[in-house]
């Protein structure tokens, strides 16, 4: 038995991994396709519609839970999927990818400022440090002793995709929750793609773009293959691998191994699209992740994390971008 249970956790340890990798590298590829010539949003709509066309045999499987649980399907569907996703695309076309993801990650601490200023609720030492390391490691993000160098649009569009991430916790309430999390995340697909439909409006698609080169890393690299790899791997594959890691670890486990996936936008940002952050915003990264980790971790039960990898405890890793 006690063999099982390490082969169970060696297997989560190693699927969390890919999760968070497969998740990371989404802006990256994302970026080419952006500077290219599609909007943000067409984008979002692309990763989502592949996403929910990919997804839609687990939907027909789970059809029981639309109708037990049909508001937790849509807010997901609104808030992390749509939400996070088409402002973090909207982000990265005007700051760095690394900075939009620290930035996004942020959605625990809003958590926790809500609980406490809005509902005027006690929080924890801990969350108060974890809310104070973030706002401080924020601060060296953007550089503030000089003013801020970012886009200020950028940042609050990453702000925005935080703000859909905490609008989710504050949502969602998974006490005795039994919805399968595959479903949540194959309807949630669904329902994010309808509603990105009416905003992005796919018939005004450039579809030229998608069918010719676009430069990455100082070469050429099909659009098509990079759409498939953010669908079927940023995407897809993502949540699947995210969903079976969670099963066989522990919450704490899961939601460190989850911050792996910053660490894998920054590299992939350097290597792909030659952007690189400067001493202090490397700093301000470890700072905010140590932030927002704690903050997570604080979360009260009350305001649970999402959906998207249901563990025995109501406590998830964050939303993925």
């Amino acid at each position: 038995m006690a063999e099982f249970r390490t082969s169970r956790r060696a297997q989560g340890l190693g699927l969390a991994i890919l999760s968070a990798l497969a998740f990371g590298g989404s802006g990256a590829v994302a970026r080419p396709l952006i500077d290219a010539g599609l909007d943000p949003l067409h984008v979002t709509w692309l990763r989502l519609a592949g996403a929910a066309l990919l997804l839609l045999p687990v939907a027909l499987r789970h059809r029981s839970a639309l109708r037990a649980r049909p508001w937790l399907l849509l807010a997901y569907g609104a808030f992390p999927m749509a939400g996070v996703q088409a402002l973090y695309f909207a982000s990265i076309a005007r700051i760095p990818v690394g900075v939009a993801l620290l930035i996004e990650f942020l959605g625990p601490v809003l958590v926790l400022l809500w609980v406490r200023l809005v509902r005027r609720r006690p929080v924890s030492r801990g969350s108060a440090i974890g809310v104070v390391l973030a706002v401080a490691g924020l601060a060296c993000l953007v550089e503030i002793w000089v003013g801020i160098r970012l886009d200020a649009l950028g940042l609050a569009l990453a702000l925005g995709a935080a703000a859909c991430q905490a609008g989710y916790f504050l949502l969602s309430d998974a006490e005795g929750d039994t919805v399968d999390p595959l479903a949540v995340i194959s309807y949630g697909a669904l329902t994010a793609t309808a509603l990105m439909t009416l905003l992005a409006r796919p018939w005004t698609l450039p579809w030229n773009v998608l069918i010719g080169p676009v430069e990455v890393a100082g070469s050429t690299a099909p659009a098509p293959l990079l759409l498939a790899w953010l669908v079927a791997v940023a995407t897809v594959l993502a949540y699947i691998t995210g969903v079976a890691a969670i099963r066989r670890l522990t919450p704490t486990v899961a939601g460190a191994v989850a911050y792996l996936e910053v660490v894998t936008a920054i590299v992939a940002a350097w290597l792909l699209l030659g952007e690189s952050l400067t001493t202090p915003q490397l700093i301000g990264a470890v700072i905010v992740l140590a932030g927002a980790f704690a903050a997570q971790r604080s979360i009260p039960d009350t305001a649970p994390a999402t959906a998207n990898a249901q563990t025995r405890d109501g406590h998830e890793p964050p939303v993925r971008a």
